[in-house]
């Protein structure tokens, strides 16, 4: 004979099943990976010196000098990242991470950079973003390989044009492109 239960021991089972599909369909409604074929357009604002720099260097090699150029130099960056390229647009994240100086001719340099995103409709996501950036070229092309909460799962490319740069205040306006496939 089948075990009877009661209705109220039902109705506890029937709450809980409920209660688990609820937390199941939320957990994977946050994981879906980003829309694919998506461009996002943002802009950095870069300062290599002064008070307010954005990047800064870090070590070199031992008897060299340590610059943009220098093959071994290690930087880091923590560019705010705008909505548009005036510097009194809005902020929506920074662009944080490490540069490394890292072609014998100083021509190329390795990039590891999370895009941090702190307000906008991407707030608390990131995205990360890894390659190398020919440095005497206007325009560069990075990986994007992976995200973190919008972005989870994010992949594509990050194109960097620098816009503007005024030499007196070391001051570059670099246009952020990202398409996720």
């Amino acid at each position: 004979m089948a075990p009877s239960f009661s209705t109220p021991l039902k109705f506890l089972f029937s709450s809980l099943l409920l209660i688990i599909c609820i937390m199941v369909c939320e957990i994977n409604c946050e994981t879906q990976p980003p829309k694919p074929n998506q461009t996002l357009v943002f802009f950095l604002q870069d300062v290599a010196s002064g008070p307010n720099a954005t990047v800064s260097i870090v070590t070199g090699i031992n008897g060299r000098d340590w610059s943009y150029n220098t093959f071994g130099t290690i930087f880091v960056v923590d560019d705010p990242v705008m909505l548009s390229a005036s510097p009194s647009a809005t902020q929506v994240g920074r662009a944080q991470g490490m540069l490394i100086a890292s072609s014998l001719d100083g021509s190329n340099v390795s990039v590891v950079m999370s895009i941090v995103f702190n307000s906008f409709q991407y707030s608390e996501s990131t995205l990360e973003i890894q390659g190398i950036s020919r440095q005497r070229e206007n325009y560069r092309e990075l990986s994007v390989v992976s995200g973190t909460g919008r972005f989870r799962y994010a992949k594509g490319t990050a194109g960097l044009e620098t816009l503007s740069y005024d030499a007196p205040t070391t001051r570059s306006i670099i246009r952020l492109t990202i398409t996720l496939v």
